[in-house]
């Protein structure tokens, strides 16, 4: 479905003393992908959550297939798996600047009302940017 792809330098402090990155930083990676994929659409988080929506991450999953290291340009390629409804899917690939495939991801987040603190169905206006 939508496909946004971002790059990211690894920086010192991600990496442990042999230079690889610490797999615990990889999560991080994935908000940057998917922060940049609603901001490619026209969407701020900030005036998402401006208008009472947040979107926490309710299940994370993780497959490394290889190291990135310090100094490496990393590829986040991150794409919707489906139209959201009350939750929103994304597929991650992390590739390395030589094209090799580090890591495979997904994550599935909700929507919450800031308000009553419940499920809320995605916005219209979020919906209304897919079909664009």
């Amino acid at each position: 479905m939508n496909i946004h792809q971002t790059k990211i330098k690894v920086r010192y402090a991600e990496t442990d003393q042999m230079g690889v990155v610490y797999h615990g930083n990889y999560a991080q990676y994935l908000e940057i992908g998917r922060l940049e994929w609603l901001t490619a659409l026209g969407i701020s988080y900030k005036e998402m959550e401006a208008n009472d929506v947040m979107l926490p991450v309710v299940s994370l999953s993780l497959n490394y297939k290889k190291p990135a290291f310090y100094d490496d340009v990393l590829t986040i390629s991150t794409t919707l798996v489906k139209q959201p409804t009350a939750s929103i899917e994304f597929n991650y690939e992390i590739h390395n600047s030589s094209g090799e495939l580090l890591t495979t991801a997904n994550t599935k987040l909700v929507f919450v009302n800031m308000k009553s603190n419940f499920p809320m169905r995605c916005p219209q206006y979020i919906l209304d940017k897919l079909q664009i």
